[in-house]
This record gives C-alpha cells, structure tokens and sequence, in this order.
C-alpha cells in the first residue's frame, strides 16, 4: 500500500490548482511575490508595474547595504581599507590581559557591527602585530576559528577566565578603550 487515500487527488506539479504546482491558480498569488506584483528582487513582471519604492531601490547608491547604511570597505584592492585599518589599530591598542568583544571594536571605532570585525580578523589578523585572541564573543567565548590557541595566548597575557578556563571573565577582563597608565 501507498499510504494515499484513494479518496485524495493525486498532486502531479502540472495542475494550477493543486499544492506543489508550478502555476498559480487564478486569483492566487506565486510564490515570492508579493501583493503589488513584483518579485522579491523588487522588478515588475510580465505587464505589472514597478512601485516607487522598487524604483527608488533600484536607484540607491551601491555602498549601502539594504538602505540601513551599515556596509563598510573592509579591503581595496586586497589591502586593508580605512575602516579594517581603524579595527586594526584598536585591536592593536589592547593591553595583554584585557579583551573586547567584537561589538565593543566596532563601537569604539565608530562604524560596522562584530560581524563586520570579525571580517577583518579573519582577513587581517594574521599579520604579526595584531593580537587577534583579544577580541572575543559577548559572552566570554574565544575566537571560534582557533579556540584552544586563542585560550593559550590569552593565558600567557594573564587574562582571567572564569571557572573551567573557557571563557574570559568579561566583568574583570573587558578593555573599556582608555589607555591605561604604565
């Protein structure tokens, strides 16, 4: 046995009523369309017109990312760009025994998200002078690409960590961006 009920209609993907077609069925919209009949992309159909809003849209600049402005350069031409060298020299600034979140870099530089000083490390934080394991997760967690070695350098720059040694003690270890006195 099938596991259909004979009493069901057979769905065959060719049928504009049937759940799983192709077509849509008269008065139905298809999928990824939305109520004034553009596409997800924003461009009109097939004999539909485009909204104001598509069309202002398609005219924004290239540089911002989904109207909110948050897109930022992290390299020209493969070198780090003006905002991956601002996360550079902050990451830079960081005493041993002290950390920021990848939050905190991009609050104290001014522009981006973690996400976009994530980037960067990844990108960047290789070179000799950047002490990328100083930058870790919100919630104490090391950098998720090299745990282990992130622990161990932070260890030998004398950050505390929390019972169980695998996370940072935020409250105690967290770098608030002004310089400390030598």
């Amino acid at each position: 046995m099938s596991g259909r009920r004979s009493d069901q209609p057979e769905r065959d993907g060719h049928r504009p009523d049937v759940a799983g077609s192709d077509e849509a069925a008269p008065g139905r919209r298809r999928s990824g369309e939305n109520p004034s009949g553009e596409d997800r992309s924003g461009k009109a159909g097939p004999g539909r017109r485009q909204s104001a809003a598509a069309a202002a849209a398609a005219s924004a600049p290239a540089s911002v990312s989904a109207g909110l402005g948050t897109r930022v350069r992290v390299h020209v031409d493969g070198r780090p760009g003006e905002y991956a060298v601002a996360v550079l020299d902050t990451v830079a600034r960081i005493p041993p025994g002290k950390v920021m979140t990848y939050g905190d870099v991009a609050e104290y530089v001014g522009g981006g998200t973690g996400r976009h000083v994530g980037a960067v490390l990844a990108r960047f934080g290789y070179q000799e002078d950047v002490p990328w394991h100083r930058v870790i997760r919100s919630t104490g967690e090391p950098n998720p690409t090299a745990p282990a070695e992130a622990i161990a350098l932070l260890l030998a720059d004398g950050t505390p960590l929390r019972p169980g040694g695998e996370r940072v003690d935020l409250p105690t270890a967290r770098w608030d961006g002004v310089p400390t006195a030598d």
